[in-house]
């Protein structure tokens, strides 16, 4: 069973490695794969993502006790759009035990009991998690060449 935890200043060493990590953001191919996320940077994040969310954003790694952090949840509104976007990303070497389902639950809830009416994805179409988000009560709602965009009433 996986719980929530806001993560302090000193445990974003788990982010840079996650988003470091190759097989872990081999997903997010469509948009560059691995994303930089070194140390100079905590700061600014945190305090945006963390410390002031203003209401908006949400952030929480998702954690179990044999196996530490499992990976991240997270919310906040499209600039665009102001439609809330999720994302929810397992360690890879925790995929494939269930804790994807139970993560995007997680957020669900979270974003629901935050007074978040809806949430979208966009979803590269050759990605596995867009079967998880389907069976979610996510639906289609438009899509590309390569990706598809998700959404879901809370």
């Amino acid at each position: 069973m996986l719980k929530i935890y806001r993560p302090e200043f000193e445990d974003l060493w788990f982010r840079e490695m996650m988003l470091g990590d190759e097989e872990t953001m081999s997903y997010n191919h469509a948009w560059g794969g691995t994303v930089e996320f070194p140390a100079e940077r905590w700061e600014g994040w945190f305090e945006r993502w963390i410390a002031h969310p203003e209401g908006k954003r949400y952030y929480r790694y998702v954690c179990n006790e044999a196996d530490g952090y499992i990976g991240e949840i997270a919310y906040h509104p499209d600039e665009e759009t102001g439609h809330y976007m999720a994302d929810v990303i397992v360690y890879a070497k925790h995929r494939r035990k269930g804790y994807g389902r139970q993560a995007l639950e997680l957020l669900c809830n979270a974003a629901k009991e935050n007074g978040i009416e809806e949430l979208y994805d966009e979803i590269a179409k050759d990605n596995p998690s867009v079967n998880l988000f389907l069976k979610e009560g996510f639906h289609v709602i438009d899509e590309t060449d390569q990706t598809f965009l998700l959404y879901r009433k809370l």
